[in-house]
């Protein structure tokens, strides 16, 4: 079962390896990391990144398209490659699973027009401006596409994709295998529970330009071609 995880520049290191650290102790998984040019993929914080060992031009079909999403997201909306890419593996997938705003890229890529899906908390209206349906919820599966609310809801809903393929045993066995009990020291249940000062705060920083910013930072480990 091949699992194609959609690597961009600025994409949010837990958005993909989330699901990647369940999906891909699946049974007979084989995980493959592509991007539209073979290199090591900046992450958002600009310190970390993720080796693509194949380009667009590589893959012709796929078990699993997996979009993670992240600041770099935005400049993937109007990426033609990008969009093309998607496009072409949805039609043939098993599946297809966005996480966070990446679900933002395939309603861009026009997959989603018509489903209902979710998505992080502020890219609900963008997601809904491209014909979908949006519930505020963790996870949430239409047909053969199950997506994801922001970052950490990633985990959740692989969870829930790897009992939809292997059966509840052996996602439970995946959830014990990486002890995923979360209980964090905050007890809001959702990103609408969240105080509005904390929004702002989130709110603040997307004004003053966090995707400039780091398209502005270099990252600080080199850029080999693989």
């Amino acid at each position: 079962m091949r699992i194609t995880v959609l690597l961009f520049d600025g994409f949010t290191m837990l958005d993909a390896v989330g699901g990647y650290a369940v999906l891909g102790w699946l049974p007979d998984a084989e995980v493959e990391f592509v991007a539209e040019t073979k290199t090591v993929i900046a992450d958002d914080l600009r310190s970390g990144g993720m080796a693509a060992w194949r380009d667009y031009s590589e893959v012709e079909k796929t078990d699993i398209l997996y979009v993670p999403g992240g600041p770099g997201g935005r400049p993937q909306l109007t990426n033609e490659a990008t969009l093309a890419f998607i496009r072409r593996l949805h039609e043939t997938s098993t599946w297809t699973f966005g996480v966070c705003n990446g679900v933002e890229i395939l309603a861009a890529a026009g997959i989603l027009k018509g489903r209902t899906v979710t998505t992080n908390y502020y890219a609900r209206e963008s997601v809904a401006s491209f014909g979908a349906n949006v519930v505020p919820a963790r996870y949430h599966r239409d047909g053969k596409i199950v997506t994801t609310a922001g970052v950490s809801a990633g985990i959740d809903g692989a969870l829930f994709l790897a009992r939809l393929i292997a059966g509840e045993e052996i996602a439970k066995t995946i959830q014990l295998g990486i002890e995923y009990y979360p209980h964090p020291p905050f007890s809001y249940a959702s990103p609408d529970d969240v105080p509005e000062s904390i929004h702002n705060t989130i709110r603040a920083a997307e004004e003053t330009g966090l995707l400039e910013q780091m398209e502005t930072t270099q990252p600080c480990f080199p850029q080999p071609s693989l």
